[in-house]
């Protein structure tokens, strides 16, 4: 799945199964009948789902937050955000139009590292170095992918972020390219095999502010350009 599926492509019929990974040239008449009934099912809940609007982000004195958005036309979609709170903990957020959903992923002071979804933790929680004391090397706070910014339609005010690394479209979308954070000891390099294969970085931006340094890496596939 070499070309970039948009979250426009996922609007029409081909585009869904395309993205399904299904070859309409191999289906019979009554299998796309019922991919047809799926894939309406799905259309009419996307439609319905309420878009998240602007992000109305608080500031809170010690805290800081740094935005991954979209820019599309003459607006700014965010995709994901990194906190660090007052406490120095960290959290990767992602703006959900089911608010229920609520994923997050969190590095807490005593080192314990887990996703969160539903209120409820999805892998099993990993132990890293605790924040309490001199932190060295890097940890890796994941990768993530699979991002529809338009469906969502979360509005990023740039005032309401410490820093924001901006994305061009055609980059990150429903199957393509990924966001992978990091927390890095100043003057740290992160390994060269970090990043997985078959990526590599179109924008990488270290956030100095905070200690240890945040550092947020936008990735897309090699193979779009083959």
């Amino acid at each position: 799945m070499n070309e970039f599926i948009s979250e426009d492509d996922l609007k029409t019929f081909d585009g869904w199964l395309r993205y399904q990974t299904y070859d309409a040239s191999k289906m019979t008449a009554e299998q796309s009948a019922t991919l047809r009934n799926i894939y309406d099912e799905v259309r009419q809940r996307s439609v319905a789902t309420p878009k998240v609007g602007l992000m109305k982000l608080q500031p809170v004195p010690g805290e800081y937050k740094y935005a991954v958005a979209i820019r599309e036309g003459n607006e700014l979609l965010l995709v994901l955000w990194v906190r660090r709170s007052w406490k120095g903990e960290f959290f990767v957020m992602k703006p959900m139009g089911d608010r229920d959903w609520d994923i997050h992923t969190s590095y807490h002071l005593d080192g314990t590292l887990h996703m969160k979804s539903h209120g409820r933790k999805v892998l099993m929680p990993q132990q890293r170095q605790p924040l309490t004391v001199p932190f060295t090397g890097f940890v890796d706070l994941g990768i993530d992918s699979g991002f529809s910014p338009k469906g969502v339609g979360a509005t990023c005010d740039p005032t309401a972020f410490s820093g924001v690394v901006e994305v061009v479209p055609g980059v990150l979308g429903p199957v393509h390219g990924a966001v992978a954070v990091a927390l890095v000891e100043p003057g740290h390099e992160l390994p060269k095999d970090y990043y997985t294969w078959g990526h590599e970085i179109v924008t990488q931006k270290i956030f100095p502010d905070v200690q240890p340094n945040v550092v947020i890496t936008v990735l897309h596939h090699k193979l779009l350009n083959a």
